[in-house]
């Protein structure tokens, strides 16, 4: 390749870089909006100062702010779905799987990501949280979240065949519930105990495990 041709493509990769990491550092500081303040409470303006760009370049990048949202929501709800569906598809692999495989398939990736993810994690489980509990962004919510916890679902009325559906989705909302409040709330744990903050996943997982067997067994029974 001449120098010309090079000196050319070189050129061409600049502003294409630029673009991905105006993007991205758009994406984060909405993440970081959007944690504090819900959907309703965050503004364009607020995105834009956070990420230190103009407001005409959160709408060239991010489009409109509930394209922005889904967009933000969307990038790590795909990791963890992936995650998650490898680690139930390890467990498949070694034989009948059990309930504390299944529970930990799926909230083992997202504590991971969150403590070791850095901030930008930590601010993804506070907005996940914001929004679970906010019956207006529903659509929002079923179409990035749903389809991977109908998997888990399924999975665990092949455990309890006798269990009606309702009740295997609402024990899994009650997990689901806790996990995201240990991940955004241990310091509560601190506060109410007076010692350290804690709060660990083993905790949770016993907790769920025994709320599963009890309302499960109960329901097959009824």
């Amino acid at each position: 390749m001449s120098p010309e041709n090079t000196n050319k493509k070189q050129r061409q990769r600049a502003p294409q870089k630029r673009a991905v990491e105006s993007r991205q550092k758009i994406l984060d500081a909405a993440e970081r909006v959007f944690a504090q303040g819900g959907f309703d409470g965050a503004k364009v303006r607020d995105i834009a100062a956070e990420a230190g760009v103009p407001v005409g370049l959160v709408h060239h990048h991010g489009g409109g702010k509930e394209a922005l949202f889904k967009e933000v929501l969307r990038r790590r709800a795909e990791i963890l779905s992936a995650l998650r569906i490898e680690a139930l598809d390890v467990a498949r692999a070694g034989g009948p799987v059990t309930l504390d495989q299944v529970l930990r398939a799926f909230n083992t990736p997202y504590f991971e990501q969150v403590h070791n993810g850095g901030p930008q994690w930590l601010a993804y489980a506070r907005l996940v949280a914001i929004i679970s509990a906010d019956e207006k962004l529903t659509e929002i919510s079923a179409a990035l979240f749903d389809p991977t916890a109908k998997v888990f679902i399924q999975e665990l009325q092949h455990l309890y065949p006798k269990a009606p559906t309702a009740a295997v989705a609402e024990c899994f909302v009650y997990m689901v519930s806790c996990m995201l409040a240990l991940v955004t709330s241990r310091f509560r744990i601190a506060s109410l105990s007076g010692g350290s903050e804690s709060g660990e996943m083993d905790g949770l997982l016993t907790f769920c495990r025994a709320g599963f067997e009890a309302r499960l067994a109960e329901a097959s029974n009824a």
